[in-house]
């Protein structure tokens, strides 16, 4: 962990102070629009709780009644995360042990191609933040984007994102490599940043999962020998070298960028649930398989969405044998957020079910488990932040 000098980390603290000391009230109309990218997790005691960035600064906003109404908001840095949040990249809220909050944000440097990447810890279930501090060890101004973050209640949190700094001596390297960083103190101390991989796509999020063991899966687009684009993931765990292996087959082959992210969740017994954009042979689209978590061997990717309507963004949530799908169609007529279940650990699917329609800007869809219920989270611009109970 990089440590700034006593008078700077003085400073934050004051500041933090001062900025909490008025930033906990009822939240009213008189804030301006806030950015549609959030991020929300819900805790064992039926808290809701999101990152948002508005009035230049990044806030923590609370709800104690399942998302109702968010009574509370904290501010998480005294200063505005400059470049501003989108959904691939938006801060991101996870939950630790009781009342324990992280939230991990990238702010960007001068260099616009360069982000400090920040951690802030919160013991008090929200209503005070640590001084937040650099996760980065590297002191020079490097590219990173698209970070993912995962926390468990014994104190470990893993941070991994997309790093430039290995192509800034290599140009001709393809993608953006892959760092990582490891807690095992409850985010007091980060492990030196890790290289796990080379050549991911440099412009699509990074899907992560948890174990009950504290295992961490990681998935993303990788670009492979030839240009062909497919998924690859890797396991972190408390000890050994992680491995990297390929996740799908599809020989997608495209010049420049695709931005398309991917979503994965724990199987019961197996490995994983993957759901990722193919855009390879004559039907393109989205795809879900199950991967083998000992063997390393994927089943035969399933078709889902109107890749006509440009099916895409899928979001994953598992409990068990039960698991949730949704993403999002669009065309000229405006956006569905659609979503189906499997209660068979995702070998059948019940049929997809239309849980919003929307004409104005929307966010991604998210996952999260509230006292049991799975909940659909989706933020769009005239009705901000919406929690749907999934009734398939």
């Amino acid at each position: 962990m990089t440590i700034r000098p006593w008078t700077i980390q003085w400073c934050w603290a004051c500041a933090m102070v001062v900025l909490q000391s008025v930033a906990v009230h009822a939240v009213g109309a008189e804030f301006s629009q806030p950015s549609l990218a959030v991020s929300v997790a819900a805790d064992a005691a039926g808290r809701v709780y999101q990152t948002q960035l508005r009035q230049g600064q990044l806030w923590l906003l609370s709800s104690d009644d399942g998302g109702k109404h968010f009574s509370r908001e904290v501010a998480v840095s005294p200063q505005q995360p400059k470049g501003g949040a989108v959904a691939e990249a938006s801060p991101i809220v996870a939950i630790g042990g009781p009342d324990e909050l992280f939230v991990s944000w990238t702010e960007r440097l001068p260099n616009h191609q360069a982000g400090d990447l920040w951690l802030a810890r919160s013991g008090d279930a929200g209503k005070h933040f640590d001084p937040p501090y650099l996760v980065l060890q590297h002191q020079d101004d490097i590219a990173t984007r698209y970070a993912a973050m995962q926390a468990t209640a014994d104190g470990s949190i893993t941070i991994a994102w997309l790093d430039a700094r290995d192509k800034a001596a290599n140009q001709a390297s393809t993608g953006a490599a892959i760092y990582y960083a490891v807690s095992r103190d409850h985010g007091q101390h980060f492990s030196p940043e890790q290289k796990l991989a080379e050549h991911g796509c440099e412009c699509c999020a990074l899907a992560m999962a948890s174990q009950a063991d504290g295992t961490v899966a990681l998935l993303w687009q990788h670009v492979f020998d030839n240009a062909e684009r497919d998924q690859a993931m890797a396991e972190i765990r408390a000890t050994g070298k992680p491995m990297v292996v390929r996740a799908s087959y599809g020989h997608w082959k495209m010049a420049g960028c695709s931005s398309y992210g991917a979503a994965i969740a724990v199987g019961a017994g197996f490995g994983y649930h993957l759901a990722y954009y193919d855009g390879a042979g004559e039907k393109p689209g989205l795809r879900i398989a199950r991967m083998d978590g000992e063997a390393w061997v994927t089943s035969p990717p399933r078709r889902f969405g109107d890749a006509q309507r440009n099916a895409n963004f899928p979001a994953l949530m598992s409990a068990g044998e039960q698991v949730w799908l949704a993403w999002q169609e669009h065309d000229s007529h405006g956006a569905d957020i659609v979503a189906m279940t499997s209660d068979d650990g995702g070998r059948t699917w019940g049929n997809p079910v239309v849980m919003l329609h929307s004409l104005s800007k929307l966010d991604y869809p998210q996952w999260i488990q509230l006292q049991g219920q799975a909940i659909l989270v989706l933020h769009t611009a005239d009705k901000g932040l919406q929690l749907l109970p999934f009734v398939p």
